[in-house]
């Protein structure tokens, strides 16, 4: 569990207490008894800078961030070096996940200076805010690697203290250099408008360039893009998964050699055999170190498990495998039984440590594994598993699949069905000999963003699986969000402990909107549906770029900061850009409102040849871009959704892989639901019965009553 700290007792619990004790976030509680002084991001540090004349030291992290811990523990804790901060510099540190423009401003500087990024962050800043200076992990010391010197934080400190001192002019040259840089990013338009296509002229089979990018960049001996570290790049995958509908369909010329489909089911096999894949528990760790996805970093995010699930669930519903299906249910499972709140909310990660070892909690050898085994059991847990006396990590060993079942079973000289069995006891005895063991720290606030992405991962697999539990949990997830993180009309960013504080972003906004039309198309709720409707306008009073198109990341009633980032790459989770201009297009499926899909036509059409050119970096974008050029199929089933005829019709959609659609269903008498959803306006019965209505702009073809018609028309 996170650390809990009471401010009327810390000072005679700890030697030093700090500013960063009254807030409520566990990476930032995490340092407030470091003898350094930090203040959090706010008006009170900013102005000390300014009236003192004082460099800012900005450090940037999260609580599940490995090497984050590591920093702390050699540099923040360490009175020599706290004492040279303390002096010469106003330390602020910021949570990333809390403050994504603070992260992403700054960033940007320290791509800028050092062609490289990753946190902890260290920016040195002047006293406006502006950078001069940065990096990320620092050694305490200087360290040698080879020939290489890496200089140490508290060289690094005493050098800008001193260059801010003595080089005034110098370093004020170099501020305001990366503070029009950053400046001019935000504001520049996303193309230059002469060069823009209209997306009518632009043909679907461009989206196949994407994929032979894609293709080029393919591990074929291990599954996913490129070599070690390696990211599970979902957002990628799903659009290689929407290509291969298209030419199941007809609707793309030619083959892909690999094709869609090897790279997807090579890769989500892979991953699922892996160490990035938690085989006791489920759950997937946040990348892979190496290129075979056997050694994980072992922090568990909750915008990873919500992307993968979904991912393993859209493959599922294509290829109809029981194994695509397990690892969802796990994964899913997983979240509620380790990252739920009792109030609903989602927690954000948990950490790569516990006991202060990376990856302790997971590990395991021989000897442990034959104490909890009969004899046999063990041997095949272990020759499935991989479990050696040399181990695969650090002289213990990560579970992971090598080889087949019917393979080991051969070895073994077992058949597959006894091979299964002793695996299952296997599974739950080493499971629950793994639950005494100290649990790795958990970061217990809840974020609106990523709590939007893993609701419509619930959402989708309480519809598409038929699990009433999981429309439970989604169903509470939406209520506990929609009443706790918002303010007077304003949704807020985080909450923790019951206290829910800072405005809302642009992906907090239209995460959460895209994860309520997600629920709305599992229980046809109309308040999720209207909700929605209501977030996405609200994001475009709140965030629009009038000027220069897309979307802020920061609200009109933000602070005033270096600069206002729009982000539009997607990245570990999608850009609030590209789930802005999904949830546009699928709003102006349902309603018929052109002024969504004017809007989202604009983004697409300017940045339509970048990102078939880089897809990695707009593997999102590219899914609405399909959905814009797709002709979506608006599904309209006319019937009462708790009657046996309409679930019958219901089911019939539910068990497609269908992306470029929106599903609506109420009774034709549901007056109030028609008025919400105006693709339900005038679906009468057809001959009393429950009818299914297929559209595509807002043109449909006639009215179908039984599930063998509905299919032919999907």
């Amino acid at each position: 569990m996170a650390e809990r700290h009471d401010a009327a007792t810390t000072a005679t619990q700890y030697t030093h207490t700090n500013r960063l004790s009254s807030e409520t976030s566990p990476y930032l509680l995490q340092h407030a008894h470091n003898p350094v002084d930090w203040y959090p991001w706010g008006t009170e540090a900013l102005q000390k800078a300014r009236s003192e004349n004082k460099p800012i030291l900005l450090s940037v992290g999260y609580s599940a961030c490995h090497w984050c811990h590591v920093m702390e523990r050699e540099s923040f804790e360490n009175e020599e070096i706290a004492a040279t901060m303390n002096k010469h510099f106003v330390s602020i540190k910021v949570d990333r996940e809390e403050r994504p423009d603070i992260d992403g401003i700054y960033m940007q500087a320290v791509q800028a200076l050092t062609h490289q990024g990753g946190w902890p962050m260290t920016v040195f800043l002047t006293p406006d805010g502006r950078p001069f200076y940065g990096g990320t992990y620092f050694p305490p010391q200087d360290r040698h690697y080879g020939r290489q010197t890496v200089p140490g934080f508290q060289r690094i400190l005493q050098t800008m203290a001193e260059l801010y001192t003595t080089q005034r002019t110098e370093v004020e040259e170099q501020a305001e250099q990366l503070a029009t840089y950053l400046r001019q990013n935000s504001g520049a338009p996303l193309r230059a408008s002469g060069s823009i296509p209209a997306l009518t002229s632009i043909p679907l089979d461009l989206l196949t360039s994407a994929g032979q990018v894609l293709a080029e960049e393919f591990d074929e001996m291990h599954g996913g893009f490129g070599g070690a570290p390696k990211f599970p790049n979902t957002m990628s995958l799903e659009f290689l998964l929407r290509l291969h509908l298209h030419r199941q369909r007809g609707e793309i010329a030619g083959s892909a050699s690999p094709s869609e489909m090897e790279i997807i089911e090579k890769t989500l096999k892979c991953m699922a055999h892996g160490g990035i894949y938690d085989q006791l528990g489920g759950g997937f760790h946040r990348y892979s170190v190496d290129a075979e996805w056997l050694a994980p970093h072992f922090e568990k995010m909750l915008y990873d498990n919500a992307l993968l699930s979904r991912l393993y669930l859209h493959t599922y519903l294509v290829m109809g495998e029981p194994f695509h299906k397990r690892v969802v249910t796990q994964t899913l499972d997983y979240v509620v039984r380790e990252m739920t709140s009792p109030e609903g909310g989602f927690y954000s990660t948990q950490d790569a440590d516990s006991e202060g070892e990376e990856g302790k909690f997971f590990l395991w050898t021989p000897a442990e594994v034959e104490a909890l085994l009969p004899a046999n059991d063990a041997r095949l847990f272990m020759l499935y598993y991989d479990v050696s006396e040399r181990g695969n990590f650090e002289g213990k060993n990560i579970l992971h699949v090598v080889k087949k079942a019917a393979v080991i079973a051969e070895s073994a000289g077992v058949s597959e069905e006894e091979l299964t069995q002793a695996l299952q006891r296997g599974r739950t005895a080493l499971f629950s000999a793994r639950e005494k063991r100290v649990k790795p720290g958990r970061d217990e606030k809840i974020l609106t963003a990523w709590n939007g992405l893993m609701l419509r991962s619930f959402a989708e697999a309480a519809r598409h699986l038929q699990r009433a539990d999981y429309l439970q949990v989604a169903r509470h997830n939406a209520e506990f969000l929609l009443s706790t993180l918002q303010r007077d009309g304003r949704l807020l960013r985080t909450c923790k402990d019951g206290q829910a504080h800072l405005n809302g972003y642009l992906e907090d906004y239209v995460f959460l909107a895209d994860g309520l039309l997600a629920l709305y198309e599992a229980d046809f709720d109309q308040r999720w549906f209207h909700e929605a409707r209501r977030l996405m306008d609200e994001a475009i009073k709140l965030f629009a770029d009038e000027q220069n198109g897309g979307f802020f990341d920061t609200g009109n009633d933000h602070e005033t900061l270096l600069s206002r980032p729009k982000d539009i790459m997607d990245n570990a989770t999608p850009a609030g850009n590209s789930v802005a201009v999904e949830v546009l297009l699928r709003l102006a499926a349902w309603t018929g409102e052109t002024r969504y899909r004017q809007r989202a036509d604009e983004y697409l059409r300017a940045l339509s040849d970048v990102v078939v050119k880089h897809p990695q970096a707009f593997g999102h974008v590219l899914g609405a871009l399909d959905f814009a050029l797709s002709h979506a199929r608006e599904i309209a089933i006319a019937g009462d959704p708790q009657q046996p005829g309409t679930q019958g019709l219901l089911a019939i959609v539910n068990q497609r892989y269908l992306p470029d659609s929106v599903l609506a269903c109420a009774s034709p008498d549901n007056a109030a639901a028609a008025q919400i959803v105006p693709l339900l306006a005038d679906r009468p019965l057809k001959d009393g019965l429950p009818s299914a209505y297929v559209c595509q702009n807002f043109t449909c073809q006639a009215p179908v009553t039984t599930g063998e018609d509905l299919a032919k028309l999907l």
